[in-house]
């Protein structure tokens, strides 16, 4: 698996954090495992399907996929590329005028949403293109015409600054009181722009901030406490909901992403 980097041109860099190009010459499968953006995909050839409960669904060629909580198995067929905008926390309202909140565990085919109906021509365009810069570029001008929100919310904005600094770890109910609005006001608002619960994101940021600080076999315990969780049983339960697998195995696994 090949995987390159790009940046957004200047008018989308307030929105999207980075395009992500995955391609395959051979068959594999990839752990997928939760983060705090959306993402939306545009599969230029091959094929990619779910992997969920020894069944295999295969996805349309273009998608977007919710936030989730769990890890996810994706498969690649032979010689498949893929093109990945993956949005910033809190943008992909700029684009989409569904609630987010309804996409949470969810990947749809992207001519469900309402401003995205017909893509035979970006379809086309992608399948003739020669190079990524050119596929990159295609996509910016698509995602330019469906941009209906030039701002993201700067309560949740800073909201999100905020569940980051302390690792996942602060109260909602403490953060709502910093950001001088009801916690029921604050919750509903953050779902609707962010897609998921303040709670729920705040436990992936907790565990992404476990996997960046690194695993170690003698140091579960340590990193169970320091994470905030009550004991090492209840740390292991949920970092198997998140990757999978349990920190041991986890150790032993192939790259993830």
């Amino acid at each position: 698996m090949a995987m390159q980097t790009y940046l957004p041109s200047i008018p989308l860099r307030a929105f999207i954090k980075t395009y992500l190009i995955i391609e395959s010459e051979d068959e594999l499968v990839n752990r997928t495992l939760p983060d705090t953006s959306l993402v939306m995909s545009f599969r230029y050839k091959g094929q990619i399907s779910f992997l969920m409960n020894d069944t295999r669904e295969s996805l349309s060629t273009f998608m977007l996929s919710g936030l989730r909580k769990s890890v996810r198995l994706i498969h690649y067929a032979k010689k498949t590329g893929n093109l990945l905008v993956i949005f910033k926390e809190a943008a992909a309202a700029s684009f989409i005028k569904e609630p987010l909140h309804e996409l949470f565990e969810e990947s749809v085919s992207l001519d469900n949403l309402t401003t995205y109906k017909d893509l035979s021509m970006v379809e086309e365009r992608l399948a003739e293109a020669t190079h990524h810069v050119e596929r990159i570029q295609i996509v910016e001008q698509f995602l330019l015409s469906r941009l209906h929100r030039h701002s993201v919310d700067q309560l949740i904005g800073t909201a999100l600054e905020r569940l980051h600094q302390s690792h996942g770890l602060i109260s909602i109910t403490d953060l709502a009181k910093t950001l001088y609005i009801s916690q029921d006001a604050f919750e509903k608002r953050f779902r609707k722009t962010v897609g998921i619960s303040p709670k729920q994101f705040s436990n992936i940021v907790r565990m992404r901030s476990i996997m960046h600080r690194g695993l170690h076999h003698q140091k579960f315990y340590q990193t169970a406490l320091e994470a905030g969780f009550f004991d090492q049983p209840h740390f292991n339960k949920e970092f198997k909901l998140f990757t999978g697998q349990s920190p041991t195995d986890f150790l032993k696994s192939p790259i993830y992403w």
